[in-house]
């Protein structure tokens, strides 16, 4: 069995796949202190919650995908340690089988090249990928002759809306710490329903937006799917959207895993 780990800037991922199908996912907060004991503890207690005769001893591969470096140490040492494997990191030798299209490759974050990878696996034709997490990514991928063919074009990067609320509560003195949620109305009739209305449909309107200018450029037509942990929240609030992938990272990691070790 496969234990696929994404680490974002907030939360991180552990998946298992046991050669058909994910068996099981579990988050957890990113932490770039935490170290390989403590995961391994972290994960035995999950694996023995999850019941079914699972355990840690059945997982027999590994690969990780971090946009967190001094957290690699440690997840590497978790692979090593209690699964008994070198796992594949991306970014450190690993073939993604995607040609990237920008003047210096190198600094494309790995969770974007995944994400491309996890998109061309599904979708045909030219892609647009809105990954909403600590930052929300915008990435152009152009679709290849097959299904599973393609290339990693470009894009951008704005501030994500945890951080957006997190910049209002911190910078300004009155303004308190809320919860996102989708307003009724736009216009707000006090502080809280006024910072929700502004931050979510300010977000609505900064996707809107530049999807429409992103295609303009391109000049082509394209599939718009959305991910990352609070891709969810905008669901049925945008027409500029066409698809919600949740599992768009971990597919993506599937296929890099298979194209390394020819499974």
């Amino acid at each position: 069995m496969l234990l696929a780990i994404e680490q974002g800037n907030t939360n991180t991922l552990f998946a298992v796949h046991d050669g058909n199908e994910w068996i099981a996912q579990w988050r957890t907060a990113t932490d770039a202190m935490r170290t390989a004991d403590e995961y391994a503890v972290w994960l035995h207690q999950l694996f023995e919650m999850r019941g079914k005769g699972l355990s840690m001893k059945d997982l027999d591969g590994c690969i990780i995908s971090s946009v967190v470096p001094q957290s690699i140490f440690n997840l590497r040492n978790l692979a090593r340690r209690y699964i008994a494997v070198e796992p594949l990191v991306i970014g450190e030798n690993v073939n993604l089988g995607i040609e990237v299209r920008i003047p210096k490759p190198s600094e494309a974050g790995a969770d974007r090249l995944v994400n491309a990878i996890g998109a061309l696996q599904v979708y045909e034709g030219d892609l647009l990928l809105i990954d909403s997490g600590t930052a929300t990514t915008f990435d152009v991928v152009s679709g290849g002759a097959e299904r599973g063919q393609g290339a990693f074009e470009g894009g951008l990067i704005a501030p994500g809306i945890n951080l957006s609320l997190q910049a209002l509560h911190e910078a300004a003195a009155k303004l308190p710490r809320i919860a996102i949620q989708r307003p009724d109305v736009v216009i707000g009739r006090d502080t809280v329903t006024s910072m929700q209305s502004g931050v979510f449909w300010g977000y609505i309107a900064l996707i809107e937006g530049l999807v429409d200018r992103i295609k303009t450029e391109w000049g082509k037509p394209m599939t718009v799917v959305g991910t990352g942990g609070v891709a969810s929240l905008f669901e049925g609030s945008t027409q500029s959207i066409d698809r919600f992938d949740p599992d768009l990272t971990i597919r993506g990691l599937l296929e890099i895993w298979r194209r390394n070790t020819h499974l």
